[in-house]
């Protein structure tokens, strides 16, 4: 027995020294992207660009955030994981304050430029995400920051789509609008993680199974008293 407790104690060790050390990685991977793509975004105007550049901005202060609860209690992981889902709520009010600048001043972004920075961005991306694959169900921790890895894939195709629509179409709208569904998607993305934290913090203090017992507790006590009652019959 006492085998097999160091053995699990050595096993969830060797799992959080892991969970740091891809924390690591990405966290370098997003800080070098985010100085990478907040540059392209002001040489080229691109209100995508600048999307994706906050949302690596986010995801390089969760992971920072992350790192230092490995190995906490539950609920000092879902407080992270609540402010998690505040930061990127954050990055997405930056976003719609710029789109509202941007479509009442409307430009055409320097596509070669967009190019350039989206391809280097989604495969930073791409890599973070398969660094965080094996680790996506192991705690709230490291499922929030899943969700953001998998947005910033998500963000990295889009903002690819929005180059080319600019070249094709040489008009700025294209970009506007995909930064619009990048809003969207950091408005859900901050709702699933919120979500998941509130549940951790405060899961539901009153269980289904109590109720019934509770509801079964008269029948249970009626039975009882019916019993008693025939035994001193028979005596």
């Amino acid at each position: 027995m006492k085998d097999s407790c160091c053995q699990a104690e050595i096993d969830a060790g060797a799992l959080e020294a892991q969970q740091r050390r891809v924390l690591i990685l990405v966290l370098v991977i997003n800080a070098v992207t985010f100085l990478m793509m907040i540059t392209a975004a002001g040489f080229s105007s691109s209100s995508s660009l600048l999307s994706g550049a906050l949302d690596n901005f986010g995801d390089a202060l969760t992971y920072a955030l992350s790192l230092a609860v490995i190995g906490a209690t539950c609920v000092a992981k879902a407080r992270v994981a609540l402010f998690k889902g505040l930061l990127i709520f954050g990055a997405a009010l930056a976003v719609a304050i710029q789109l509202g600048w941007r479509i009442s001043n409307v430009e055409t972004p320097v596509f070669e430029v967009m190019g350039i920075a989206a391809l280097l961005n989604l495969v930073a991306n791409l890599a973070c995400l398969r660094l965080l694959y094996p680790y996506r169900n192991s705690d709230v921790n490291m499922t929030s920051v899943w969700e953001c890895s998998r947005n910033d894939v998500m963000e990295g195709f889009a903002v690819i789509a929005a180059t080319l629509a600019v070249w094709v179409f040489g008009s700025g709208w294209p970009d506007i609008l995909i930064a619009t569904a990048l809003l969207v998607l950091f408005l859900r993305s901050a709702s699933r993680v919120l979500r998941s934290a509130w549940r951790e913090l405060y899961p539901e203090p009153f269980q289904a199974s109590r109720f019934f017992r509770f509801r079964s507790s008269p029948v249970e006590l009626s039975t009882s008293v019916d019993g008693k009652l025939r035994a001193r019959k028979q005596s």
